[in-house]
């Protein structure tokens, strides 16, 4: 290893990962992906409402654990603003009375309930105890879109530019949050693998 490799090495491990890098080295660029699909780089997109699933598939997106008081790996690390979200997100675990005492804004996707808070959709566990949730962490709420229909459109958008190949099915699942975490790579964005305000921005969805 040189120098420059090892000094970039030490950067990283003192500090976290970088914009647009992880730990083993950033991956070869996408640019012609936009180009190959005839997708235009910061071109506005505007959202779409999708029929979905009735039901999760979830040998795709298999269910998130529930930790109380967990944290978002290496969101320490995401610098600004725009991810407080994610360096302030913990797991709670409360029954329906506490969520609607504290939330009056509580919205279903696939019978898991969530709570809007500031521009993002959380997970409200304990107050259906057996509700599904593919991922544990805050979605951002475009146009106030419920989470579901945030994650298809971002599916959609990811699709265009040659990012995702799944189905568009509004599971923020290992599939998803791949493409996504590839997209941030490829855009010097922090990879936070998870639907934030700078991905979507850069999205064109905003």
């Amino acid at each position: 290893m040189d120098k420059r490799k090892a000094n970039a090495k030490r950067a990283e491990t003192v500090n976290g990962p970088q914009p647009g890098k992880q730990p083993g080295g950033p991956k070869a660029p996408r640019a012609d992906k936009a180009a190959a699909t005839g997708v235009a780089a910061n071109k506005p997109l505007k959202a779409q409402h999708f029929d979905l699933p009735k039901q999760p598939n979830t040998a795709k997106a298999p269910p998130a654990k529930f930790q109380q008081d967990r944290h978002i790996e290496g969101s320490q690390n995401w610098q600004g603003q725009q991810y407080a979200v994610f360096r302030n997100y913990k797991s709670e675990w409360h029954d329906q009375n506490w969520w609607d005492s504290h939330h009056n804004n509580i919205v279903f996707v696939f019978g898991a309930p969530y709570f809007l808070n500031a521009g993002y959709c959380y997970p409200a566990w304990g107050y259906s105890p057996n509700a599904y949730y593919a991922w544990d962490g805050p979605v951002f709420a475009l146009n106030n879109l419920p989470p579901d229909q945030v994650i298809a459109n971002v599916q959609t958008a990811l699709q265009q530019q040659g990012y995702y190949h799944g189905d568009v099915d509004s599971l923020i699942g290992p599939i998803t949050r791949d493409a996504i975490a590839d997209y941030q790579r490829d855009h010097s964005l922090y990879i936070t693998s998870a639907i934030d305000q700078p991905t979507l921005e850069s999205l064109g969805m905003t």
